[in-house]
């Protein structure tokens, strides 16, 4: 009788993750069609005005993150997910995920994009100026 609890204990814990990860998120961000090659996969509402730090990453994204991770962190199909979605919300992928992303690289695990390979010229502030962006994105748009 436990064993047979465990098991259906288990397997609705295996269905509710699944279901987390694959249903659409609740962002703000708009689900519409599915998007082609290079176009944004998520749409972002942009903040009214960024703070002086995520204005400094929003340059420093631009250069170096959107030609995969899209324009205000919108993703890219084919290249790159989006920022602005719920499994980077701080309390699954904090603001030390990003800092070693970007020392390290990325295995490829919650998206179909492949791995993500270290990147080169960015300092520790770069990288805490980009989280600060991409943190103000994500809050104007549903995720904390």
């Amino acid at each position: 009788m436990n064993k047979t609890i465990s098991v259906v204990v288990a397997a609705l814990i295996i269905a509710g993750g699944g279901y987390y990860f694959t249903t659409a998120p609740d962002t703000g961000a708009s689900q519409g069609p599915a998007p082609t090659e290079g176009e944004p996969i998520v749409t972002v509402t942009l903040p009214e005005a960024l703070s002086t730090r995520a204005e400094l990453g929003a340059r420093a994204f631009d250069a170096v993150c959107a030609d995969c991770h899209g324009d205000n962190a919108a993703g890219r199909m084919g290249y790159g997910p989006p920022l602005v979605h719920k499994i980077y919300e701080p309390s699954h992928h904090g603001d030390m995920a990003f800092q070693l992303a970007v020392q390290n690289g990325v295995r490829a695990h919650h998206w179909q994009f492949g791995n993500m390979p270290a990147q080169d010229g960015l300092t520790q502030a770069d990288v805490g100026n980009i989280v600060a962006y991409v943190r103000e994105l994500q809050r104007t748009n549903g995720i904390n």
